[in-house]
């Protein structure tokens, strides 16, 4: 794994220097779209909506749009400008019950891997969140944004898991669960009993995902059946010199057929008829003068 991520976790004064790697990654097979008459990829181009034009990354900023239809435009020098007071800081807030973190706010989690002077302060704070039995509510700057987050311990390593702000946790409005809605006490009990058929102890590793599974199957029987095609070469991506050695060929095969028709080698298909010439008076004439008058010429 490589960090993402190198700053330090802050509670009182002990600083605990730390760095932080993504503690999951999705399988999902990667797919592109494609045209499926010619398999060129489809391409999305960064084009202004106003004149069409494409437009470089150096020249994209970010807009903001008012009530009003009004746009504000922010620029990387105003981002800059932010405060950011927990950039290269885990900033301990306070230790709450684990229970109380709704898992609806649960983001996602990081692994933090202690320097090799810290590892002594890093076990020292696992070890108070584990007998506390509590997690610590901490503020964190991940990639230009300020996020709060909660700090646990998986087996022996101290994880760093996201939340969600209070504001961006919707609240559920469904009138239809406000009526009185009878159960009677037989369907309760069926709906426990089945429950407890079902009871385990939660292990994801009997599960799978099979819909990935089948597709990569499926992508694995078209390759093997060779069912699969050269991937094409866009005209922009070609090679420059690729025009030019086709025209050479070209020119040197219209020369060579050109030098073996002036030697005779070649004939047409379809040779052309020669143009006779319109015969003056006296050609038919064969007298021994003319023929005389030929010899010597």
């Amino acid at each position: 794994m490589r960090a993402i991520w190198k700053g330090a976790v802050a509670f009182g004064l002990v600083n605990v220097p730390v760095r932080l790697y993504s503690a999951t990654g999705e399988h999902e097979v990667r797919l592109h779209q494609v045209h499926e008459e010619d398999g060129g990829r489809i391409r999305y181009k960064k084009v202004c909506s106003l004149d069409g034009e494409p437009v470089e990354m150096s020249e994209i900023a970010k807009g903001y749009e008012t009530a009003d239809g009004e746009l504000v435009v922010l620029t990387d020098a105003d981002f800059g400008n932010l405060p950011l007071a927990t950039e290269r800081e885990i900033e301990v807030m306070e230790f709450v019950p684990a229970d109380q973190v709704d898992p609806i706010m649960l983001g996602k989690t990081y692994y933090l891997e202690p320097d090799k002077t810290a590892a002594k302060p890093y076990a020292l704070l696992r070890g108070a969140l584990e007998a506390a039995d509590r997690v610590a509510v901490v503020k964190v700057a991940l990639r230009q944004r300020e996020s709060m987050a909660v700090l646990r311990v998986r087996d022996k390593v101290i994880c760093l898991q996201t939340l969600m702000w209070p504001d961006e946790v919707r609240e559920a409005d469904f009138p239809i669960l406000d009526g009185d809605v009878s159960v009677k006490p037989a369907e309760l009990a069926m709906a426990s009993s089945l429950i407890e058929s079902l009871a385990a102890d939660f292990d994801p590793s009997q599960y799978e995902d099979r819909y990935a599974a089948a597709l990569e199957e499926l992508i694995e029987q078209k390759v093997s059946s060779g069912k699969t095609q050269a991937l094409p070469v866009p005209a922009g991506e070609k090679d420059e010199g690729a025009g030019e050695v086709v025209d050479l060929l070209a020119a040197l095969q219209r020369s060579v057929e050109k030098a073996r028709t002036a030697r005779g080698e070649d004939a047409p298909a379809e040779p052309a008829k020669k143009a006779k010439k319109p015969k003056k008076s006296g050609d038919d004439d064969d007298t021994p003068a003319r023929r005389t008058r030929r010899k010597a010429s």
